[in-house]
């Protein structure tokens, strides 16, 4: 008599579902910056992955993200990942040369154990206990292929204010703030977009309430550049920042309404 013996189950994705709120167009600032500042280490790497890590109810996001990384890394494939099977079997019909989609959580499962060179996780962590985010960021950061980077933040549901964390696998490297200059009024209005790592953190004696404060007052002293507009407005911002605060970037990326702090600036107090 021959024994069946009953197949082992599939292990359960890492994770919990989120809400799955997604437009087309969110993630365009957070897209181009990573194209920007990680494109030339996609184009070296010999078959770049990027993952769209919990991309939503529909798949846009990695759509768009696969056409923007391509320009910048023309080999690159993205590999969209949700926890929610009914969205994964939604996005299949989405799938085409260098884009697919699986179900899975924060283990990242890709075909054969490969290592992703890109992870983006936008508006995953929102949800999230703060005490829970350094245990998602190390278990990311582990599945990174050497020379790999995770971005991981929130944006509003346009995508006109965005806040993101870049890590590698030694850890969180700096703090981008991206705006529609146009809409902005403040740079602090941009705190209700931190990371889960620091929008609890917003308050007195800790270090990112102090830059939002100066951020703030730069921006108030630049007042007489809003006459050439916004963009030279926040040029002239950073400018006066930088005095102060390690800015990781320069005029080519301010332009862009972007400014980028080291995180080592901005970490948490305790």
């Amino acid at each position: 008599m021959v024994s069946r013996s009953t197949p082992p189950s599939p292990k359960r994705p890492v994770g919990t579902v989120t809400r799955g709120t997604t437009n087309p167009n969110r993630l365009r600032r957070m897209d181009r910056w990573i194209a920007a500042a990680h494109g030339a280490a996609l184009r070296r790497a010999d078959a770049p992955v990027a993952v769209d890590l919990g991309y939503g109810a529909a798949p846009w996001t990695a759509v768009e993200l696969l056409a923007r990384l391509r320009e910048a890394a023309p080999r690159v494939r993205v590999v969209g990942i949700e926890i929610e099977p009914a969205r994964v079997a939604g996005a299949k019909p989405y799938e085409r040369e260098g884009l697919s989609f699986r179900h899975g959580g924060f283990e990242v499962p890709l075909e054969g154990g490969e290592r992703p060179a890109l992870i983006r996780a936008a508006n995953v962590l929102r949800q999230y206990d703060e005490e829970q985010v350094a245990e998602v960021w190390q278990r990311l950061c582990a599945r990174l292929a050497p020379g790999g980077l995770l971005v991981e933040g929130t944006c509003d549901e346009i995508g006109r204010r965005h806040v993101w964390v870049a890590l590698g696998p030694e850890g969180a490297r700096t703090v981008t703030f991206a705006t529609r200059l146009g809409s902005l009024e403040r740079p602090s209005d941009l705190a209700e977009r931190l990371p889960k790592a620091l929008i609890h953190r917003n308050v007195p004696g800790e270090s990112v309430h102090a830059f939002l404060r100066d951020f703030d007052r730069a921006w108030a002293a630049a007042a007489p550049y809003a006459s050439y507009g916004a963009r030279q407005r926040w040029i002239r911002t950073a400018r006066a920042l930088a005095v102060d605060w390690p800015l990781a970037d320069g005029p080519a990326r301010w332009r862009q309404g972007e400014l980028t702090v080291r995180w080592e600036a901005l970490r948490p107090a305790g």
